[in-house]
């Protein structure tokens, strides 16, 4: 059965702008940072046999697709090997792959089904692909599941992934429930890579302006069909969206929780050909700075920006005017910053034009929006905010 095979010579594709290959297999995939969960005892049984006949299955693993050839087998064989005991489908969009992807996922068909795993394959041959969230959006809505677990092509699954993130899920049917990652290479985007797995509870909801984006990663979202479809769908402008920030925004402001299973279930790659890097710096600073107005800064009478440098004075000009004239102060370490003793803003209509005091943070009043990259300061900023007494979500949140 093809998809009992081990691995060993895979399909090489070109990187464009490095010569690092990123069709490497993920090297014994159940070890992955924090500690292997517990298996379920075996029944002898496939998985979903064990699910009631008729209706649809529990939960579609929704794959889109785009020249993902080098990394379909891998990825494939880790979803057939989910120890999950409830039905299971595997609903696959094809965005116009041009190396072959859909017909290699069609080879997979049998291994499945014999499996107990329903298949569903289907895609268009347009000279364009056109987009994550069109190829997103097209997988659920052929998909039968009432969860969805969202895996990208390039990445693997643990083989506890869909029964642990299922039964957090279920209890929780209003969530976007996400898990802890190993990212492949291991090297790479170390500070972001801690971020992900090393979040609390509470700063799941807190850390959501940051430039990291969601707190909850993409490649690692389950939530059930109902959720999604009082969300929406996945915004299809295609190219240089980020569909992904722009769907959670929407789910918090639907009252939706963001958690994570604390167990790495998820193999996370890394490499040029990503998505990712199409969208533009500037699109998702607009979202995150409109969002951050909305939830937050919309509800306060003043505040303070903590960085009179480049970031703060960034975000102090694309605020809305309501907004900018909030602004009581910035803050800072820097003595060179302080001694200026004011920030003008020369690019204002307003005569005068605004000029913002710049004092010490020991100096300032909260609350605060802090534009200080976090894990970037050895601890120092973290240790001055925590000199303060202050509560993160209440007295500041993070921006940078």
């Amino acid at each position: 059965m093809v998809g009992d095979e081990t691995l060993s010579n895979p399909v090489k594709a070109a990187v464009p702008g490095g010569d690092t290959n990123p069709c490497v297999p993920v090297n014994s995939p159940q070890e992955c940072g924090s500690g292997s969960p517990a298996k379920r005892p075996s029944t002898g049984l496939a998985p979903g046999r064990e699910a009631a006949e008729g209706g649809g299955a529990d939960v579609s693993v929704v794959l889109p697709v785009y020249n993902a050839a080098c990394w379909m087998e891998e990825c494939l064989q880790s979803v057939l090997h989910q120890d999950f005991e409830g039905r299971m489908e595997l609903s696959v969009f094809d965005d116009a792959s041009t190396d072959g992807s859909r017909a290699l996922i069609e080879s997979w068909r049998e291994s499945f089904e014999k499996r107990g795993v329903s298949v569903v394959i289907s895609g268009h041959n347009s000279a364009k692909p056109k987009g994550v969230g069109f190829a997103k959006n097209q997988a659920v809505s052929q998909s039968s599941g009432r969860y969805l677990c969202f895996q990208d092509a390039d990445d693997v699954m643990m083989p506890a992934r869909v029964r642990m993130q299922y039964e957090m899920a279920e209890h929780h049917p209003d969530a976007i429930v996400g898990c802890r990652v190993r990212r492949v290479p291991e090297d790479s985007t170390v500070r972001y890579t801690r971020w992900i797995n090393s979040l609390s509870p509470q700063q799941l909801l807190t850390q959501v302006f940051t430039s990291h984006g969601p707190t909850v990663v993409m490649p690692t979202w389950f939530c059930s069909r109902d959720w999604f479809q009082r969300v929406g769908k996945f915004d299809e402008g295609g190219k240089g969206v980020p569909e992904d920030l722009v769907f959670f925004y929407q789910s918090l402001r639907r009252g939706g929780a963001a958690l994570r299973v604390d167990e790495c279930l998820l193999a996370y790659r890394y490499h040029p050909n990503a998505a990712t890097h199409s969208v533009l710096e500037e699109t998702i600073w607009g979202l995150r700075v409109n969002f951050l107005q909305e939830r937050v800064l919309g509800q306060w009478e003043s505040f303070t920006i903590w960085n009179a440098g480049k970031q703060g004075r960034r975000l102090y000009r694309s605020l809305s005017s309501t907004n900018q004239k909030k602004v009581m102060a910035f803050c800072d370490v820097d003595e060179n910053k302080i001694k200026k003793g004011f920030y003008t803003y020369e690019e204002s209509k307003e005569r005068p034009k605004p000029r913002i005091p710049v004092l010490h943070f020991k100096e300032s009043s909260p609350p605060y929006i802090v534009c200080v990259k976090l894990d970037m300061t050895g601890g120092v900023l973290e240790c001055n905010l925590h000199s303060l007494h202050l509560k993160e979500g209440v007295d500041y949140h993070h921006f940078s």
